[in-house]
């Protein structure tokens, strides 16, 4: 199946032509809100194959007004070997996503994951709690609103990293 007839049957599942793109790679790109997703990855699976989910992650944009978060899921067909990629952005006062764990068992801790470094929560996670930092971090650390050093450091002289 390629992209373009993948690109038909979302949005016949949709009921409405999604934000698409096809990257350099050649996988389609599809941009959904966090209402559409649990019923997009529904038909998916059943309809379409796409059985194994290969990640969820989360990527920080704070210059995107509106949609500063992202959650990035990526589906794949082992029958046809096609891979879809599925974006849900979602603003800083509004960091809520359906949880996939009653579709695919692996997605919990990868949600988990997402949670504790981006602090997305994921609506109807059986467990969500922090899976690799400590539980009393009171913070996201994979968000962009924090310095990549320490500012107070002396013992480095910039100038030898290239900056």
């Amino acid at each position: 199946m390629d992209n373009q007839l993948l690109l038909t049957h979302i949005t016949s599942i949709m009921g409405a032509e999604p934000q698409a793109e096809i990257d350099n790679y050649g996988m389609l790109n599809v941009a959904v809100s966090a209402d559409a997703l649990i019923g997009l990855v529904e038909g998916l699976k059943s309809q379409q194959g796409f059985i194994y989910l290969t990640d969820i992650c989360g990527a920080h944009y704070p210059e995107r007004v509106g949609g500063e978060f992202e959650v990035v899921y990526h589906l794949h067909n082992l029958v046809a070997n096609q891979r879809v990629r599925i974006k849900v952005a979602l603003s800083e006062s509004a960091l809520t996503v359906p949880t996939l764990t009653g579709l695919y068992a692996g997605a919990n801790w990868m949600e988990r994951e997402t949670f504790d470094f981006y602090g997305i929560q994921f609506d109807g996670h059986p467990d969500l709690r922090r899976i690799l930092n400590m539980d009393d971090m009171d913070y996201h650390p994979l968000r962009k609103q924090y310095a990549l050093e320490d500012e107070t450091r002396t013992d480095k002289n910039d100038t030898f990293f290239g900056r």
